[in-house]
């Protein structure tokens, strides 16, 4: 289908960039509360953390990371070496009933 123009119609509707700059404020609208909220949280409270706990917490992340850049790994390994291809069927071949062997039904 073209336009009046000869230029092939555009895929997506005329409001299809409002609804773009709409959906992007949202989310940074969403993000700006979670940020917000966030602060919020941790200055609302005087408790000091421990050193322990920011042992804990470098511990958390760097395992977190370990295990996540681990797993990518996994997927590029088994990417390369085609274990992702797809699974072929390979039929068994058709007994002859000279065999001598009984088939089990």
């Amino acid at each position: 289908m073209n336009d009046t123009d000869g230029q092939p119609a555009s895929s997506t509707p005329q409001g299809g960039k409002l609804t773009r700059w709409l959906v992007v404020g949202g989310l940074c609208a969403m993000l700006v509360a979670a940020s917000v909220l966030g602060y919020l949280g941790w200055t609302s409270t005087d408790t000091s953390v421990p050193a322990s706990g920011y042992v804990a917490l470098v511990l958390g992340v760097v395992f977190s990371l370990v295990v996540g850049v681990g797993l990518m790994a996994l997927v590029f390994y088994s990417s390369r070496k085609g274990y992702d291809e797809p699974a072929v069927l390979i039929e068994e071949p058709e007994s002859d009933p000279d065999d001598g062997q009984a088939r089990s039904r």
